[in-house]
């Protein structure tokens, strides 16, 4: 009887195995989406596919050919001197500054630049130190990128998440960081970069608005139109920092109603509203203040020298905002003229900036191209 059992049993597992079978079957094709429902129909692609193959035609780059650590192009020989310092030819760098003079505002641009690489390893300014101990460029990359060392120490996450030694750690390197600057402006009395670099230390150390205010007018006597100066002092003056939403947006369009066209001082109103904006639709975006300061920003793009450096940081905040206001094809012309380098807002502040980057481009070329195909012959 046992082994009649046994028999019966082995006999009953495939059977037992093709009734699972058949089940799983019936219960994934119960369950499976119609191609309809899934999108997967050969005939119907998604917005996804349509704007990244518009984009395409377009003649603009996938997400993974988006440069992440720039806003725009260098120029070729600022590229040289950036990529000959951290192999020790300091030379190259300070033959870059000493060509570049007192234009201010590519000086505190290539002096960040170098920063940066110093911030990373030192071993070629310390060099450059040494053989010319009393050299102002030295001291202002020094000060740079003391302070942009500071901010690495800090890291980039808010307050809340941001460890007790992160904090010490933080303040100690700004506070040293103001016998730097204090030297690189000794040095070169008539250079606003010092002062500039400070105001990152005015922002991480809390200075007290009247301290800001001295440190504006040391500014804006020696460069009164200078873009970076004025996007870091709007930085502080936001909300987020030392400062309000009201603050930041009187800062803001005094500096941009008093600016000469071609100054990119029309960025400012654009980078208030992005800073303190915390609708979840567009028409914050889409009001006759928003169009016109979008329109100013147009006009101040067209008479700036194409080479200023800064010129890319405007571009960028044209092309989000005439996405918004649905004026895709002048958008699509701004990104046309930035496509390849996603570090500017408002891109930067996302945690993967080419991709959204890309996702808003790639819906403002699929719309243009929808137009196109639309009109009539």
């Amino acid at each position: 009887m046992t082994v009649l059992l046994w028999i019966l049993g082995i006999l009953a597992v495939p059977t037992l195995l093709f009734v699972l079978w058949l089940a799983g079957v019936f219960l994934k094709e119960f369950f499976s989406p119609s191609p309809s429902e899934s999108g997967s129909d050969s005939g119907s692609d998604s917005e996804e596919v349509l704007g990244a193959r518009a984009a395409e035609q377009a003649g603009l780059l996938p997400a993974e050919r988006q440069n992440t650590e720039l806003s725009g192009p260098l120029p070729a020989e600022w590229t040289a001197a950036l990529t000959a310092v951290p192999g020790g030819d300091w030379r190259a760098g300070a033959a870059l500054l000493e060509a570049i003079g007192r234009d201010w505002e590519r000086r505190s641009a290539v002096a960040y630049l170098l920063a940066e690489r110093a911030a990373e390893a030192d071993d070629w300014l310390l060099a450059w130190e040494t053989e010319r101990p009393e050299d102002p460029d030295a001291a202002v990359v020094r000060a740079r990128s003391t302070v942009i060392l500071a901010w690495e120490l800090r890291g980039a996450k808010r307050a809340r998440h941001t460890t007790e030694e992160q904090f010490e750690a933080f303040h100690r390197t700004l506070r040293s960081a103001r016998e730097e600057i204090a030297r690189a402006a000794a040095l070169n009395p008539d250079d606003p970069t010092p002062y500039i670099t400070e105001i990152w230390v005015a922002l991480g150390l809390g200075y007290p608005h009247s301290e800001m205010d001295r440190l504006w007018t040391e500014i804006t006597a020696r460069a009164p139109y200078h873009f970076e100066a004025h996007f870091s002092a709007l930085q502080f003056w936001c909300a987020k920092w030392r400062g309000s939403q009201r603050l930041a947006a009187d800062f803001a369009e005094r500096a941009a109603a008093g600016a000469p066209l071609g100054s990119l001082l029309t960025a400012l109103p654009l980078i208030a509203h992005f800073e303190h904006d915390e609708s979840e639709d567009t028409a914050a975006d889409n009001t006759p203040e928003m169009v016109a300061r979008v329109d100013a920003g147009l006009t101040d793009a067209a008479a700036a020298d194409p080479a200023h450096p800064r010129l890319p940081e405007l571009r960028h905040l044209l092309a989000f905002y005439l996405h918004l206001q649905d004026r895709d094809e002048a958008a699509l012309e701004q990104f046309r003229l930035v496509d390849g380098y996603v570090s500017a807002l408002p891109w930067r502040y996302r945690g993967d900036p080419a991709a959204y980057y890309c996702r808003v481009r790639n819906t403002t070329a699929k719309l243009v191209a929808e137009a196109a195909a639309a009109a009539p012959a």
